[in-house]
């Protein structure tokens, strides 16, 4: 290039050199800026295009929580299961958040759900398992009649405070367990003994047991046949624990078929009493039948008296009743027993003989 005057010196051009404002954007050249000429920390937001940093331009784990705005990341942004328990605040999830019908029993904890979370008349019987509802959660007074099925009650469910007996009825008794009692039927006969002669016979025949139970027995006889002919009733009682063999009184008055009227009586010293005037026939269908009533047994203030209502085929064939009264004067103590053997031979065998004891 010309000039005028002296060539100018050969040097750098510096920035000094370069007024402000003089070098633009038209004139430097496309890509010639590189990363060396720029200095460090150069670069502002405000030199950067909105949208101009993307995701390829960010380091892998470089964005933390101060670079995101308040409320910014939404769910669009979220990866699908990656909001794991740790990242949910503490009581951070109400009823808004759950979808309806998602939680399953899986992510209900044991013993959560309490009284206060079931609503009224939510629970019927579909939800109980068989046999769980046991005695305690049952409110007392709560089991009424119509809950009972029928013949459903027997005697095991019943508080009862004794064993049951056959013939038995229960009874009100308000100081016994459950206020409940088996007892007999007080005014009605109830059988006591009861004793059919074998086929070997019997020599004699023993009724014990008379209990306090009892204030009255009779003791009814039906067909006792003898062995040995013309032979009559002797008559034993228990008294004071054994049988006695002295001090008995009888008194007997009787009629027959032929109008014949007799009796018989001994005084307090017999070693027996009898209730024939006179002796039974052992031929076919000449039989002894009768009964005896005893008063107050386990009495021990008045002696033992025995009534006594028999009749008998005699030996001659004829019928008669024996009405009498047979006592032991020995003592007062209570009567406990009677036994009854003939005067000869065995007592045969179909005879039949029963006792009862009515009750105060």
């Amino acid at each position: 290039m010309s000039y005028i005057g002296k060539q100018p010196r050969k040097a750098a051009l510096t920035s000094s050199d370069i007024e402000d404002g003089i070098i633009t954007a038209a004139k430097i050249e496309d890509g010639a800026v590189v990363a060396a000429e720029i200095a460090s920390n150069a670069v502002t937001t405000a030199k950067i295009n909105a949208d101009a940093v993307t995701g390829a331009k960010i380091a892998d784990d470089a964005i933390n929580s101060e670079h995101y705005t308040n409320g910014s990341i939404d769910t669009a942004h979220i990866a699908a299961d990656q909001i794991v328990g740790s990242l949910i605040a503490d009581n951070a999830i109400d009823s808004e958040h759950y979808t309806d019908g998602s939680i399953d029993t899986a992510h209900i904890a044991a013993d959560q759900i309490t009284n206060a979370k079931i609503a009224d008349d939510q629970i019927d019987s579909e939800h109980y398992v068989d046999g769980s509802i046991d005695t305690a959660h049952i409110a007392d007074v709560n089991v009424t009649q119509g809950k009972i099925a029928d013949q459903a009650i027997n005697e095991a469910k019943m508080q009862i405070s004794n064993g049951p007996t056959n013939g038995y009825f229960l009874s009100a008794q308000s100081g016994n367990t459950g206020g409940l009692t088996w007892a007999e039927a007080g005014g009605e006969w109830v059988r006591t003994h009861y004793t059919q002669i074998g086929n070997a016979g019997a020599t004699q025949i023993d009724f014990t047991g008379l209990s306090s139970s009892y204030k009255l027995y009779k003791f009814y006889f039906n067909n006792i046949r003898p062995e040995s002919d013309d032979v009559y009733m002797k008559f034993f009682m228990n008294v004071n624990g054994s049988f006695q063999t002295s001090d008995y009184g009888y008194a007997i008055a009787i009629i027959d078929t032929d109008d014949t009227h007799n009796s018989a009586a001994a005084p307090e010293d017999n070693a027996f009493a009898r209730v024939q005037v006179n002796g039974t026939g052992n031929a076919t269908g000449e039989t002894l039948n009768g009964e005896i009533t005893i008063f107050d047994p386990s009495g021990t203030t008045n002696k033992n008296v025995i009534t006594t209502h028999f009749n008998s085929i005699n030996s001659g064939g004829k019928s008669s009743s024996n009405v009498g009264v047979i006592s032991n004067m020995s003592s007062a103590a209570a009567l406990t027993g009677i036994r009854i053997k003939f005067s000869s031979g065995k007592m045969l065998a179909g005879g039949l003989i029963i006792g009862y004891g009515l009750k105060a």
